[in-house]
């Protein structure tokens, strides 16, 4: 299976410097460490590419001289981010052949940076993790939510959609839509698994308890463990709960480096199987 990510790759501020995020770095590595080819379309520093290419990653990176770079804060399961700088749009003139070739296409923003028109352009499976399309930042950098504004134009091209429920903040009345528009909805809720919407129909998936050691990411890591298990032929129940054991496990861990590896997802499920 071949997925394609398009998105920023991120500097996130650390106390000695800053590690490498954005949701391309954690649904890239996901999707890699759990056996599936993997392609990002992005626009970062050559040297911080490497952390992805290093993992046998192709990467596309677009030039800039500017790079999207985040201060996140948590307290309480909650994050306060500001944005301190951010590197152009990713266009859909952009992406080569391979990206819009894959077998599943995921668009995942993080400072408005994916051109909408992109989805016109897949040629298979079409998913998003919208957040990047949800928040919007002042002169300082300060981050806050906003309405999707370009939902109208994305959203009946998706076969599936991954959100957190906090993504909606600035404005829960386009659930509603999400849910009658897009066949498959996988909405994340932290400690409390995520819910499902096949086809409308409802159901809530639980998760493994974790040792949480840093929550970024965990959002993303969901998405592409749900979207390479849906693409592998596992039912969405299936699928969304092997996603919620990959995330649970990655948080016990700092930053990328606690993405796990496949053998590690199964040996959990051997011992705790889908309910």
């Amino acid at each position: 299976m071949r997925i394609a990510i398009i998105g920023h790759l991120t500097r996130d501020i650390a106390d000695d410097g800053y590690t490498i995020g954005g949701a391309v770095s954690y649904s890239g590595l996901t999707a890699r460490r759990l056996g599936a080819d993997v392609t990002v379309l992005t626009r970062a520093h050559p040297n911080d590419v490497r952390v992805l290419e290093d993992e046998g990653i192709q990467v596309f990176n677009l030039p800039t001289d500017v790079y999207t770079t985040f201060l996140n804060v948590y307290y309480k399961e909650i994050r306060t981010q500001q944005i301190l700088s951010v590197a152009g749009p990713i266009m859909a003139a952009d992406a080569p052949d391979e990206v819009y070739d894959a077998d599943v296409l995921l668009l995942a923003p993080v400072a408005q940076e994916v051109d909408p028109a992109i989805v016109q352009h897949a040629r298979n499976k079409l998913a998003a993790t919208p957040q990047g399309w949800m928040r919007e930042w002042d002169g300082r950098g300060r981050v806050f939510a906003i309405p999707w504004y370009s939902a109208g134009r994305i959203l009946p091209y998706l076969d599936s959609i991954i959100f957190s429920d906090l993504d909606l903040i600035g404005d829960m009345s386009i659930l509603p839509t999400i849910i009658d528009t897009v066949p498959l909805v996988a909405i994340t809720k932290a400690a409390k698994g995520c819910v499902l919407y096949h086809r409308g129909q409802r159901c809530r998936v639980h998760t493994r308890p974790a040792r949480e050691v840093d929550a970024t990411g965990a959002g993303d890591t969901f998405a592409a463990a749900f979207l390479v298990e849906i693409m592998s032929g596992k039912s969405p129940v299936e699928a969304a709960y092997f996603a919620n054991v990959t995330a649970s496990l990655s948080i016990e861990g700092a930053g990328l480096s606690g993405i796990p590896y496949r053998h590690q997802v199964e040996t959990y499920l051997q011992a705790h199987p889908t309910p």
